[in-house]
């Protein structure tokens, strides 16, 4: 029986279902299936890979990089370059190929080593291997959000450096999704972040392309909504390409994108799925091989005579006169800094600084120092210190999940960022954690800024990817992470973090910092602006004591704040208090215990052996401490104080005493380790 549901499945795969209009032919149309054949042989040479969404988009590939991109093949960071991201990183061979044919810096013996080790294409794009490739992309809608994080760090820099008759910062942000993107949360959240009412970002313009096939089968099985109203709704400018081997639709579609000055451009390209070949338009396109026999069929189907990676002259004569033009605009762009640098020397300065990712002389300067005698919550500290810093770094800009006023996180004086208005600093991303970690990846990415963001450290999990990301892709990002453990109280274990420092810490590529009072978050936000790949900063709801400053210095991972030589108690954030009650009923019992801070695992673990002896002297029985999982301490602890089950909704003094999180607990372990219970 065919239900209402069928029937109305059936009428999008009609309506929308892209129709059978060749491609150009000549030459033209063979540098389009030069992009579809590349693919396809990398794909059977390494016998792994997705051709199907390569031979698919190829003309809207082509006629991007060759007509509207604002690229230099030479010159591939240069600043007010146009930003392009393959969201569907799975699609690798697309980019690549159009890389390659444009004129980067990546040959066709590097095609050739597609998915293999020391390859220079990677199976995903990946950051810094491949150049003209902006950003990490796998993860789907990631690169989508990154997208968003590009086109708001363009406008925002325009709002910053551009001068009237010196448009130095003008470019345009480019991204290619599928089915899978819209089908990912975080497209959603960073669409309607991105939209009309909100930021506004009319520089972006995002390729929809909508050929029904995913890896499972049929698309609309699984999504069958009408995404063009979903992004009307969101304020979007939405356009269609109804066959994407019509370049007179595309270059139609991207006019008016263009044109449009108040709104960020989905355009919907309706394509077929591994184009010209035997499984055309099904899921076998998707991700993997076409298989020999099919290969041979393809190049007949479609006149493509030439052997595998083999491109006619003509080909690339084409691509490479286009894509020259469009190079063009690096040299004029470089004729209108020259002027703006006669007229505004110091704006032209400090926009080459920013770009270098350079911080100001002097930063470190404006680190606060907190005097002993108070307790101060270590998001409170690490708020100051965010504002003083604010001050004298005008590239930091970032925000909250709407927390802002819980987590401290705002640069005071600096305004927020509006739609048509982007000269503040501070971001309102909303209940959005996903989005907000993969936007403040895209700033950094683009250059120019040292993006923060922050929410409750129990949602870090919302935003993990983009962490991982930032990590993989050594970006320079803040990820302030609040309310740290099972010291928020009341609120109970939904928002008490238990295993989340156990996972940050396991990640590589990330400094995990968990300041144990107000000066060492100060120096916590210090270490973090300072170092060129990403860190989280961990902070307390509750107030801590305020430590001595001379004995602390996270810039060395860990320090002993209370010297002894019997024992050692080592510990982060607010268990540095308890370790510091321990040590003193210790004393009692004749036994001289250090207590020493570890605020970061990572920075300590890179010290010289020596140093780290110095600190945590390997013969003498240590004890660590922590409201959170033991994973991970016995790399520096004979034996661990920490927590095995969630947390409960108490006051924060009745759970440390409940979870036997407490200088007696603390005591008792080291004086059983010693033999002296």
């Amino acid at each position: 029986m065919t239900t209402e549901a069928d029937r109305a499945r059936d009428d999008l795969v009609v309506v929308h279902r892209a129709s059978d209009v060749p491609g150009p032919a000549g030459v033209e149309g063979d540098a389009i299936n030069a992009i579809r054949f590349l693919a396809i042989d990398a794909v059977e040479r390494a016998n792994s890979g997705h051709p199907g969404t390569p031979m698919g988009l190829a003309p809207l590939a082509y006629r991007l990089f060759t007509g509207h991109l604002r690229h230099d093949p030479a010159h591939p960071d240069w600043p007010d370059r146009d930003r392009f991201v393959l969201s569907g990183g799975h699609a690798s061979m697309l980019l690549y190929a159009s890389l390659h044919l444009s004129g980067y810096d990546l040959s066709i013996d590097d095609l050739k080593q597609f998915r293999q080790w020391g390859s220079r294409t990677p199976g995903h794009p990946e950051r810094g291997m491949t150049p003209g490739v902006e950003v990490t992309t796998g993860p789907l809608g990631q690169g989508f959000a990154n997208a968003v994080g590009m086109a708001l760090a363009e406008r925002m820099l325009a709002a910053r450096f551009n001068r009237p008759g010196h448009e130095v910062v003008d470019h345009r942000t480019w991204a290619f999704c599928g089915e899978g993107d819209m089908m990912e949360g975080i497209s959603s959240e960073a669409a309607s972040l991105a939209g009309r009412l909100h930021l506004g970002l009319d520089k972006l313009t995002v390729f929809f392309d909508t050929n029904h096939v995913t890896l499972e089968g049929a698309a609309d099985v699984e999504f069958c909504e009408n995404v063009a109203e979903r992004f009307d709704a969101y304020g979007w400018h939405v356009a269609e390409v109804s066959n994407v081997n019509v370049l007179a639709e595309i270059d139609q579609a991207i006019a008016t994108a263009t044109a449009e000055t108040t709104k960020p451009s989905l355009v919907l390209v309706h394509s077929h799925i591994g184009y010209g070949s035997p499984v055309q338009d099904t899921a076998k396109a998707h991700g993997s091989p076409l298989g020999a026999d099919n290969v041979a069929r393809t190049r007949e189907t479609l006149n493509w005579s030439h052997p595998p990676f083999e491109i006619p002259d003509a080909v690339y004569a084409l691509w490479r006169e286009q894509v020259a033009t469009r190079a063009a605009a690096r040299t004029s762009w470089l004729e209108r800094f020259e002027p703006y640098r006669g007229d505004e020397p110091e704006q032209a300065a400090e926009f080459e600084r920013a770009m270098a990712g350079r911080l100001p002389p002097g930063w470190r300067d404006a680190m606060p120092t907190f005097e002993p005698g108070s307790r101060v919550a270590t998001r409170v500290s690490g708020g100051k210190a965010l504002a003083a810093f604010g001050a004298r770094i005008p590239e930091l800009a970032g925000g909250s999940a709407d927390v802002i006023s819980s987590t401290h996180t705002v640069i005071s004086n600096s305004g927020d960022i509006n739609s048509g208005d982007w000269t503040g600093r501070n971001i309102h991303f909303g209940i959005r954690e996903h989005a907000m970690g993969a936007i403040c990846n895209g700033m950094a990415a683009h250059g120019g800024f040292r993006p923060f963001c922050s929410t409750f450290f129990s949602f870090r999990d919302y935003m993990l990817e983009p962490v991982r990301l930032a990590a993989l892709m050594e970006l320079p990002v803040v990820f302030v992470f609040t309310h740290d453990s099972i010291g928020l109280g009341e609120d109970g274990p939904t928002h008490q973090p238990i295993e989340h420092l156990a996972g940050l810490r396991a990640m590589p590529g990330l400094r995990v910092i968990r300041p144990a009072d107000a000066n060492e978050s100060a120096q916590a936000w210090a270490e973090a602006l300072g170092h060129t790949g990403p860190s989280a900063i961990i902070l307390s709801r509750q107030g801590l004591p305020v430590l001595d400053p001379t004995v602390l210095d996270v810039s060395k991972g860990a320090t002993a704040v209370a010297p002894g030589d019997d024992a050692a108690i080592v510990a982060t954030g607010s268990e540095v208090e308890v370790a510091l009650g321990a040590r003193d009923l210790l004393a009692a019992k004749g036994i001289a215990a250090r207590v020493v801070s570890m605020p970061c695992m990572e920075i300590f673990r890179a010290r010289p052996s020596a140093e780290r002896a110095d600190v945590l002297p390997p013969d003498l029985p240590t004890v660590a401490v922590e409201a959170a999982s033991p994973f991970g301490w016995h790399e520096f602890a004979d034996d661990v104080v920490g927590l095995t089950r969630f947390g409960a909704s108490a006051p924060a003094e009745t759970l440390y005493e409940k979870l036997g999180i407490t200088a007696e607990a603390v005591a008792g372990r080291v004086a059983r380790l010693m033999g002296r219970e």
